[in-house]
């Protein structure tokens, strides 16, 4: 993905929070702030060629496109790849089992992305994977399979789901050109359209919340199809056009309808600050310093979002570095992964994540269940609570050299007298605390090769 593509097609978290007062939706959001880490998979046509998924059907000036094809004969052959998206090692089984041994505790699957194509058997439109040539696979309803698959492995489960669909009719009207990302037509002229499509978005996710078993959240993207009294600076920031009428799609009507088959249900109307933003979801970064609101980090594993040959992966250390920054500044990381256009997970990714489940595997005590502490952080050491008061100290350590044999943090010093253990291994390490500093002296066992310890992890009761 160009760089200018990830700045302007990401979405920044909101300004504001508004927290629920549900008491089942409140007890869903603690349950998934313990989780942690989550898994996003972008899965759709866009994989067939090896693209940023949906945007280049988008006629704005940061896209690039391949400029001898003309827009409307691209767009017919973007929408064309339907007839060729065949994942016919479909496994979904093998996604879970991956994303369970890697530590992670929640899905977010596309069961639709702003081109319209859905990954589910919608009866509102034919534009799905089971009507291609994956429609007589027995798994052709693949969310279906998908969120099974996942539920089976113990881990939340959470539809994705555009608000924008460039692909209907009553969204993109052919009648008009597609000059951006918006609705091409003034609704205000046009209000029975702009109804129908309404109908259109509250029947389809009516389908994913009744028809595809318990859904724990509904992940809503599209920040930019919203009531217009909510734009703001930071949606302008974008750099969309804003029309001069609210896109709205009646929040109100498809919340209560998804809560009453899904009580408790989250859900996250990406930057739409109010009700029906449980929590807040910064795009590609994360946050300064740490924040009081629930909020997760996106990050992709590889550069892009969804499948692109020959990509480049993050390392598992820095993976690892940054879920113990994320967790330590009170979030969740949600990481993006890609299917082939096969069904397979990529090797690189499937390698990755097993490397970042073994740290999590013995580490974990030190991230899932926890909460911030009043000073979260001092220089590469992160600092985390369990809820029953036990404190962590998590220091990231340089991929390219030896464990030292001593690490020193300020601040958050252990009891008197009290002990400091090795997470991995539960095994007492000596420290003494000199000033404001606290030194832990390591295992001699712990000099191995560089890279074998990404982060060290340590508990213990804190003086206050």
């Amino acid at each position: 993905m160009p760089a200018v593509a990830q700045e302007q097609g990401v979405h920044h978290q909101s300004s504001e929070y508004e927290a629920p007062s549900d008491p089942l939706v409140q007890q869903k959001l603690e349950k998934w702030r313990d989780q942690k880490f989550g898994i996003i998979i972008h899965w759709g046509l866009y994989a067939v060629p090896g693209i940023i998924e949906s945007w280049q059907l988008c006629s704005e000036d940061w896209i690039e496109r391949d400029s001898t094809i003309a827009y409307e004969d691209y767009k017919k052959w973007y929408w064309g790849l339907s007839k060729d998206f065949n994942p016919v090692n479909f496994n979904p089984e093998q996604w879970a089992s991956v994303a369970k041994k890697a530590g992670m505790r929640y899905l977010v699957f596309t069961t639709k992305h702003h081109d319209g194509f859905n990954m589910f058997d919608t009866q509102e439109t034919d534009f799905k994977i089971t009507n291609g040539p994956f429609g007589s696979n027995p798994r052709a309803d693949v969310a279906k399979h998908v969120f099974n698959a996942f539920r089976n492995e113990g881990l939340m489960i959470g539809a994705y789901f555009s608000k924008p669909d460039w692909h209907s009719e009553y969204f993109w009207w052919p009648k008009y050109a597609t000059p951006n990302r918006n609705v091409n037509y003034d609704i205000r002229k046009h209000p029975w359209r702009w109804n129908q499509y309404k109908q259109f978005t509250y029947n389809q996710i009516g389908e994913l919340m009744n028809n595809y078993g318990a859904m724990d959240i509904l992940w809503l993207d599209g920040g930019w199809v919203r009531p217009l009294e909510t734009v703001n600076d930071e949606v302008r920031s974008w750099g969309a056009p804003i029309p001069e009428f609210s896109q709205e799609v009646d929040m109100p009507a498809i919340a209560s309808m998804a809560r009453k088959a899904q009580p408790g249900l989250l859900i996250v109307d990406r930057t739409v600050h109010g009700p029906y933003e449980n929590y807040q979801t910064p795009e590609r970064r994360v946050p300064e310093t740490k924040l009081e609101n629930p909020w997760e980090s996106c990050l992709t594993l590889a550069n892009n979002w969804g499948y692109v040959p020959n990509d480049n992966y993050k390392t598992p250390t820095a993976v690892i570095h940054t879920l113990v920054e994320v967790v330590a500044k009170g979030g969740n990381l949600l990481l993006g992964v890609g299917p082939k256009p096969d069904g397979t997970l990529p090797e690189e990714a499937t390698v990755r994540l097993a490397e970042i489940g073994k740290w999590l595997d013995k580490n974990g005590e030190a991230i899932y269940n926890t909460r911030t502490t009043k000073q979260y952080q001092d220089g590469s050491t992160f600092f985390t609570q369990g809820k029953k008061g036990t404190r962590y100290a998590i220091t990231c350590l340089p991929e390219d050299k030896p464990v030292p044999a001593v690490l020193e943090w300020t601040g958050n010093a252990p009891k008197k007298g009290s002990k400091i253990k090795l997470v991995q291994d539960g095994k007492t390490v000596k420290w003494v605390k000199e000033g404001d500093k606290v030194k832990v002296y390591l295992p001699r066992s712990l000099s191995k090769s560089p890279g074998a310890y990404p982060a060290l992890a340590f508990s213990f009761t804190a003086a206050q």
